[in-house]
């Protein structure tokens, strides 16, 4: 699979509903039981792939359409198999928490099995496109 944008995330720019560059986006690491879907539109409709979440990504730009934030951390909640990294909305209930992005390629150090309650590094692309470019 390669990294995509949920329809509900590109909706969201379009229609207002999320502003990268003030909104609470997160990051959280995926299971490897994970399906993408573009379909999915809340973090409530992925099932049981949680395995940790980020804090708030700060320092985020949009130039030229492409998304980027400071590099992050976050701490994984089982020593269980996790293939990608999730950009949602944080609104604080799972079943409003609007899914953006999914990231699987270019990341370093995916898949993999994080220790339970390890702390994963996570440090964005630097090429042209950084995070996503819409």
């Amino acid at each position: 699979m390669a990294n995509a944008l949920f329809d509900s995330g590109r909706e969201g720019f379009l229609d207002g509903s999320i502003n990268w560059s003030t909104g609470d986006i997160r990051t959280m690491l995926v299971l490897s039981t994970y399906t993408f879907s573009a379909a999915h539109k809340f973090i409530a409709d992925l099932g049981a792939v949680d395995n940790g979440r980020s804090a708030s990504l700060t320092s985020k730009t949009v130039t030229a359409g492409v998304a980027n934030a400071a590099n992050t951390t976050l701490t994984a909640t089982a020593a269980s198999a996790s293939k990608a990294l999730l950009l949602f909305q944080h609104t604080g209930a799972d079943a409003t928490a609007r899914v953006i992005a999914y990231i699987d390629t270019p990341a370093s150090g995916l898949p993999f099995t994080p220790a339970a309650s390890q702390t994963v590094n996570v440090t964005w692309d630097t090429g042209a496109n950084k995070i996503f470019k819409l």
